[in-house]
């Protein structure tokens, strides 16, 4: 064969359907993962680029079980570091299909090693069939859990007997009883279970380790210095704050009971007398008094304390308090206030640190785009114009996260100002109806009385935008959305019917980190996450985005309208 055609004839054809998709990646796996190295000079880089492309659109398609299933095909050939280095970064289970799958020379696996992410390293360990320098190769770099560890033989570790004797290698066993005995199940040379009191065996530690790695990692929180993104995170997922319980006291301002989630954390506390000693000496009842607990962070802090005295009956001896102790007001929103400020400051740090590098993603980009040192093939022109246009949405979510964050910590404010809020919806309307044309759907706006609202042009129209593109998005084939805006109570009101698929959402404001399939998007994170957005905005301008049923309700501040000219003004032109 003069002249190998197979990788261009297989990307002249298309991959209409599910079953041609599943043809072509199986075929260019095939090619790619045994096209020998060629000649200086044979090389066909453009049609390679379009191949490793076209492999990774297919992969998108495919469900990850059909492609994990076409990499383990013993008829694969799969001897290109190349090819593994692709799926390497793919998902784990397709990256580890493929580790144990390629069948690469020593050379290669040298070259490949140092290219695979630390995760991709991992799953090397469980091949036993890799050449003796590729394993040194990744004990080196690290990757050393190939098996339990073995146990420490510095010293001789006592061995149990059948009949409960303790013995070392150095002293030979007792003779055991002869009886008939079930058969004890082979160890294959592991170490025999320790005893129950034998916390730090090599096994026991492991044990351990495995544990905390699986709460840290089925519970995020156990990390609290973590910034968290605010993509409306379920309120039920962190632990309730602890805002009041009852308690009761001895005579001596000893507390003896409360309530039982914090009974074990303030039984046998001491009242300080400093607060309640007059009180207690003159069995007065204390009202409003405050206090300082020492503890937990579920009971550390200031509290106010209300109890009444109580005595016996008949005699009327005095025998302690019963009363309430609850969180002070002003203590809990100095705490909110400063634990959203550095929360806000930790993901500002976090975006910052992100910018960075897509900044520089986005720069090399445009340079190869724009060619700007010089002629650069057209593939690969239009793979930096897909960069280019990625890092820039990149850039606009991490400005939408930072504006939420600031928004909701109060760190930032809306700018003063006026504008038309119903020109506003008017014209964004006008642009979403040719879009919702081809689908046979359409907004139906009614506007009522003066619209004018004290809100910046420019926020005025995000807030507008992000709400109508939201709903624009989720609307479906044939759907009519009626919006009405007029003012009431003096606040402008725009109440929009919401569309079925948001209608039928538990919660309107919840954020999805996978934005909608319609050619409209306010945002990367999804309606919730743009909506969510827009309440902040409202908020901050003195409104308010709430769902009201099947209807989403926005309201802002109207403008007030200037007084009128002085009186002496007016008699003065009529003199």
């Amino acid at each position: 064969m003069h002249f190998d055609d197979r990788l261009s004839t297989v990307l002249r054809h298309r991959a209409a359907g599910d079953r041609a998709a599943r043809t072509q990646f199986r075929q260019l796996l095939d090619l790619l993962g045994s096209k020998p190295r060629p000649r200086e000079g044979e090389r066909d880089e453009s049609l390679l680029a379009a191949a490793w492309l076209r492999l990774g659109a297919l992969g998108e398609a495919i469900p990850k079980a059909d492609r994990v299933a076409m990499i383990q095909d013993p008829a694969l050939r799969f001897r290109s570091a190349e090819l593994a280095a692709h799926l390497a970064e793919d998902e784990p289970d397709v990256a580890a299909a493929a580790l144990a799958r390629a069948d690469l020379s020593e050379d290669d696996w040298a070259a490949l090693i140092p290219r695979l992410p630390v995760r991709a390293r991992g799953f090397l360990r469980l091949r036993r069939n890799l050449p003796r320098g590729t394993v040194d190769l990744l004990d080196r770099l690290g990757i050393q859990d190939r098996g339990l560890p073995e146990p420490d033989q510095s010293e001789p570790r006592p061995n149990v007997n059948g009949s409960g004797q303790t013995t070392t290698p150095d002293t030979p066993p007792a003779p055991e009883k002869t009886e008939k005995r079930l058969p004890e199940p082979a160890n294959d040379g592991l170490d025999p279970e320790p005893a129950a009191g034998d916390e730090d065996t090599a096994i026991g530690a492991l044990v351990k380790r495995i544990e905390a790695f699986q709460k840290a990692r089925s519970d995020p929180r156990e990390s609290p210095d973590a910034p968290r993104l605010p993509l409306g995170e379920s309120a039920d997922a962190a632990p309730a704050e602890l805002t009041g319980f009852a308690f009761t006291t001895d005579a001596q301002g000893r507390i003896n009971w409360s309530d039982r989630a914090v009974a074990p954390m303030v039984v046998g506390t001491m009242l300080d007398r400093s607060v309640v000693g007059t009180s207690l000496r003159f069995r007065q009842p204390i009202s409003t008094a405050r206090i300082a607990l020492q503890g937990g962070p579920l009971i550390a802090g200031e509290w106010i304390i209300d109890a009444q005295p109580r005595f016996t009956r008949p005699d009327g001896r005095f025998y302690g308090y019963a009363g309430m102790l609850r969180r002070n007001p002003r203590a809990v929103e100095d705490e909110a206030r400063q634990n959203g400020n550095e929360e806000a400051d930790r993901l500002r740090q976090l975006l910052h640190e992100l910018r960075t590098p897509v900044n520089a993603i986005q720069g090399f980009s445009e340079v190869i785009q724009q060619q700007l040192f010089g002629p650069t093939p057209h593939e690969y022109r239009a793979l930096a114009a897909g960069i280019a246009g990625d890092s820039a949405r990149m850039l606009a979510g991490f400005d939408e996260l930072d504006r939420l964050a600031k928004l909701e910590t109060g760190t930032l404010d809306i700018d003063p100002g006026q504008c038309d809020f119903a020109a506003i919806v008017e014209q964004q309307v006008g642009q979403l109806q040719n879009v919702l044309a081809p689908r046979t759907a359409s907004f139906t706006l009614g506007v009522d009385g003066d619209a004018k609202v004290a809100l910046a042009q420019s926020d005025a129209e995000a807030v507008a935008w992000r709400i109508l593109a939201s709903l624009a998005g989720a609307t479906g084939a044939g759907e009519q959305i009626t919006i009405e805006l007029a003012p009431h109570g003096g606040a402008l009101r725009l109440c929009s019917e919401l569309p079925a698929s948001l209608a039928a959402e538990a919660d309107l404001f919840a954020a999805s980190a996978k934005p909608s399939a319609s050619v409209i998007s306010a945002g990367m994170f999804g309606a919730g996450f743009t909506l969510r957005l827009a309440r902040a905005e409202a908020r901050a301008a003195g409104g308010d985005l709430t769902r009201v049923d099947d209807w989403l309700l926005l309201t802002l501040p109207l403008l007030t309208g200037a007084e009128a000219e002085p009186s002496q003004s007016k008699s003065g032109s009529a003199a």
